[in-house]
């Protein structure tokens, strides 16, 4: 089943004087959501104690939790000591999903930086080739790497490198950032037939069962010739992308995805519209 949700709080989580994460669940309950992501985006710091809290809060409510790796992983990097501690990184969020309950790391993939990028791109390509058998001897063979799209024209990351970086095990998955993709094609996702042509992409290269459950971002965001800008809100009107194309697109391809939402601030409201659109079409 489709599966609808938030990465991080939004304001009127904290505005209804809630803040811990173990108040989240009922939170995202009384407001038909199915999924948290929880970001280590600047490191992966939690304890047993906490993360067990954590668990048998969200398995009260039946809710799913996934992780955001810290941001600052970069697996094109030339330097094999940088590459070893971005192993480390991944490990560890891997191991904070497993004790929260969850499944699934989202990991950023690197950046270009002075390379080449055919150059940064193979080494990408090397690191995680090294890395899934890392992965697996270290005990994580059930857990689900998401490979995201990225939104700058400098980061790894585009549609086509998240496809070939999937394909190198079958425990990579695609995270599919909507947003990034359009930030980064100067507004390329407009209509129902620009959304199918970027999933039938996706299925043709990395087979139907990953696409039919891959992982996806969506929020609307700001970009320069440069790519990402910012995140916005659904209430933007000039950047976009929209929802509806998308879920159409979906729907015509019979994909379910997870799709947490990454609004500025209003990370639930947006992800509640979008499972309501999503809802209202199937129903049609």
């Amino acid at each position: 089943m489709i599966k609808f949700g938030v990465a991080g709080n939004s304001q009127s989580f904290y505005d209804e004087g809630y803040s811990h994460t173990e108040q989240v669940p009922p939170w995202l309950k009384a407001r038909n959501l199915d999924i948290f992501e929880y970001s280590f985006g600047r490191g992966v710091r939690l304890s047993s104690q906490t993360a067990e809290k954590i668990r048998v809060a969200f398995e009260k409510e039946n809710l799913d939790i996934s992780v955001h790796a810290p941001y600052y992983i970069n697996l094109s990097n030339p330097d094999n000591e940088k590459i070893e501690g971005s192993f480390g990184y991944i490990l560890d969020s891997l191991q904070a999903v497993k004790l929260l309950g969850g499944n699934r790391v989202v990991v950023h993939p690197g950046a270009q930086q002075k390379q080449a990028r055919n150059v940064a791109v193979d080494n990408a390509i090397n690191s995680l080739t090294r890395f899934k058998d890392i992965k697996r001897e270290s005990g994580f063979e059930s857990e689900i790497v998401c490979l995201e799209t990225m939104g700058k024209i400098g980061q790894i990351g585009t549609l086509d490198e998240v496809i070939a970086f999937c394909n190198i095990d079958d425990s990579f998955y695609p995270c599919i950032d909507f947003g990034h993709i359009n930030a980064r094609e100067q507004g390329s996702l407009k209509t129902v037939e620009d959304f199918e042509n970027l999933l039938k992409t996706l299925i043709n290269g990395v087979g139907y069962e990953k696409a039919r459950d891959m992982h996806a971002h969506f929020s609307k965001i700001e970009y320069s010739t440069g790519g990402e800008v910012r995140h916005l809100t659904f209430a933007d009107t000039v950047y976009g992308p929209e929802f509806e194309p998308l879920a159409q697109a979906l729907i015509n391809n019979k994909l379910e995805p997870t799709i947490i939402c990454e609004s500025a601030g209003t990370q639930a409201e947006d992800a509640m519209y979008m499972k309501k659109a999503y809802f209202d079409l199937i129903n049609g």
